[in-house]
């Protein structure tokens, strides 16, 4: 249904490096960068990062990106803590959602909820 996504972000290059080392795992990679604005995606960029323009207080976003698997949860994960993320739910099954619902779910440098899934069974 989506074709892409944008978020505000207040600091460029802090928010690029987050989703560089986050979305690396997860197969996707910056595919266009114009200095403010930023495209992520796999074969193209769904997923797109820039300037906050918009004045009073952001509000809290939540994005969900697909993992193949569940290493790549993890790795998701991992990568998070390491650009100083804080986690929210570690990796593991969620079957309130659906039985083999497998996230992780972060919050970014703008504190957003940012969340790798997979819907396959292990």
């Amino acid at each position: 249904m989506l074709d892409h996504l944008s978020l505000q972000v207040a600091d460029v290059v802090r928010s690029a490096a987050f989703y560089d080392a986050v979305l690396a795992p997860l197969g996707a990679q910056r595919m266009l960068d114009f200095g403010d604005v930023i495209g992520y995606g796999t074969g193209r960029p769904t997923f797109w990062i820039g300037p906050t323009e918009t004045p009073g207080t952001p509000r809290e976003v939540h994005v969900g990106f697909t993992a193949g698997d569940r290493a790549a949860v993890r790795a998701f994960h991992q990568a998070a803590l390491a650009a100083g993320a804080e986690s929210l739910h570690e990796p593991g099954l969620h079957p309130e959602y659906h039985p083999t619902y497998y996230g992780a779910f972060v919050r970014d440098p703008d504190g957003n909820n940012v969340e790798a899934v997979c819907h396959a069974p292990e």
